[in-house]
C-alpha cells in the first residue's frame, strides 16, 4: 500500500452519473465493514457518496450528459474536470482508485493516472459494453485497469476472449432488489378468465428517449385498446419529466396511469402483465419482475450513421440490443429497432402478450432460467463482493 503503516487505507473514488453515484455508496458501505478501521475515501461523487462521507472534488452535474449533441457543448468543462481529477489523484496517492461506469469519464482519467503514476492500483466498476459496441476497447483497457468488476455474468468470458483485464462478475445491483420487482399474493392478477390486462409503457428516462419513442408508443396502445377495449395502461415517469409526458399523452385513446417514484414504479412492475419498452437497463428489470415484453429504440442521427457503417466494420458484436436476450444467449424478447418500431409492429407483437398464450409463455419461462444465471450464490452480495476485490488489489499495490 502507499500509505505508512499507522496511515488509513486510502480509496478513491470516481463516478460520473446518478448510477455510478448509488454503486459507489454501496461500495463505501461495504468497505466500511470489511475494511480496516481507519478508511480515508475521496473522490468525486453525489448526494449517495456524500452521505457516506465523500466530500466531491466538483458537482457531477458538470459531467453527467448523454449524447453527443449534449457533451459538445460541455466539452471544455469536462476536459478541465477530468485534468482536475488526475491532479487531485496524485496529489492525495491514494492505495486504489476505483472508477465507477461512465467510461467516457472515468477511463479518461484511469488512463492518465496509469501513464503518470503507475504505482497506483485502478478497478473498474462496470464494465463498458465491449460485447456491443468496440470490442477492442477490452485490450486498451488491460493497460490501464487492474481488476474489473463485471455486473453482467457472461461479461468475464468476453474480458478473457477479447484480451482484458482480470475480471470478476460481482452481480447486478437489480437482484439485491428482486423481491421488490417480483408480485406478491394478488398483485398480478392471472389472466385466465375475465380480467382485465395492464400494459406498462416505458418510453425512457431520457428527454432524447421520450421524442423518439412517445408519439409511437401512443399509436401503439391505440390499436391496442380497439383490439382489447379494457386495456389498462399504466406509465411510470421519472418525476422531472412527468409534466411533460401528462401533456404529450392527454390525447391518447386510452389515457395512461401516470406515476412517479420508486415505491409506484414498483408497484406498477408487480402489477403488469406486459410492457412496451425503450431499450435499457429496464428491460432487466422487467424481465426479473417476470413481464413479457416488445422492446423499441430510435437511434439518434448519428448513431444510425455509426450502425450502417456497422456493416462494413465490425464495430459492433452482437445481434441484440436487448439485455435478458444477451444474458440467456438467445433473443427470446422481440425487439425493433428506428423504422422497424412502427405501432403497428408494437401493437401486434404485444397484443399476444397480455393474453394466456405461447408468446407470452415463452417469455415468463426464459426470464427464470435469466434469473438462475445472474445469483450470486448463498449469502454474497453484490457490493461485498465488489469491496472484497477492492481490498484485495488496494492491499497488492
Amino acid at each position: 500500500m502507499n500509505a505508512g503503516a499507522d496511515a488509513p487505507l486510502s480509496v478513491y473514488l470516481v463516478v460520473g452519473e446518478e448510477s455510478g453515484d448509488q454503486l459507489g455508496a454501496g461500495l463505501i458501505e461495504a468497505l466500511k465493514a470489511q475494511g480496516p478501521d481507519a478508511i480515508r475515501f475521496l473522490g468525486v461523487g453525489g448526494e449517495r457518496m456524500a452521505a457516506q462521507g465523500v466530500s466531491s472534488l466538483f458537482p457531477i452535474s458538470d459531467i453527467a450528459v448523454m449524447g453527443l449533441s449534449a457533451v459538445l457543448p460541455r466539452l471544455p468543462l469536462i476536459v478541465k474536470r477530468v485534468y482536475q481529477t488526475v491532479d487531485h489523484i496524485l496529489e492525495t496517492d491514494p492505495d486504489v482508485v476505483v472508477i465507477i461506469d461512465s467510461p467516457d469519464f472515468t477511463h479518461s482519467v484511469a488512463k492518465r493516472v496509469r501513464k503518470r503514476a503507475p504505482h497506483i492500483p485502478i478497478v473498474d466498476y462496470v464494465s463498458p459494453s465491449v460485447w456491443a459496441w468496440r470490442p477492442g476497447r477490452a485490450r486498451r483497457m488491460s493497460a490501464y485497469v487492474d481488476h474489473l468488476l463485471a455486473i453482467l455474468p457472461f461479461e468475464p468470458e468476453v474480458h478473457k476472449k477479447l484480451g482484458g483485464p482480470a475480471t470478476t462478475y460481482v452481480g447486478h445491483p437489480l437482484i439485491e432488489r428482486a423481491e421488490r420487482l417480483r408480485p406478491g399474493p394478488g398483485e398480478r392478477v392471472d389472466l385466465a378468465g375475465d380480467v382485465a390486462p395492464v400494459l406498462l409503457v416505458l418510453p425512457g428516462s431520457r428527454r432524447s428517449e421520450i421524442s423518439r419513442l412517445l408519439a409511437d408508443f401512443g399509436a401503439a396502445t391505440a390499436l391496442l385498446k380497439a383490439a382489447i377495449p379494457d386495456l389498462t395502461v399504466v406509465l411510470p415517469a421519472v418525476p422531472h419529466l412527468r409534466e411533460r409526458i401528462a401533456e404529450e399523452t392527454a390525447g391518447w385513446a386510452v389515457q395512461p396511469e401516470i406515476v412517479s417514484g420508486e415505491t409506484e414504479k414498483l408497484a406498477a412492475f408487480r402489477r403488469a402483465h406486459a410492457a412496451l419498452a425503450a431499450s435499457g437497463t429496464v428491460t432487466l428489470e422487467l424481465a426479473i419482475s417476470g413481464v413479457p415484453m416488445a422492446v423499441a429504440y430510435r437511434l439518434d442521427w448519428f448513431y444510425r450513421r455509426i450502425k450502417d457503417l456497422n456493416r462494413f466494420l465490425p464495430i459492433a458484436t452482437v445481434t441484440s440490443m436487448v439485455l435478458p436476450n444477451i444474458i440467456l444467449g438467445q433473443n427470446v424478447v422481440p425487439e425493433f429497432l428506428d423504422d422497424g418500431a412502427s405501432p403497428e409492429a408494437l401493437a401486434a407483437t404485444v397484443e399476444p402478450l397480455l393474453r394466456d398464450t405461447p408468446q407470452r409463455t415463452a417469455q415468463v419461462e426464459a426470464f427464470r432460467r435469466l434469473d438462475a444465471e445472474m445469483q450470486l450464490g448463498e449469502g454474497k452480495s453484490q457490493a461485498g463482493e465488489a469491496a472484497r476485490i477492492v481490498l484485495e488489489v488496494a492491499a497488492r499495490g
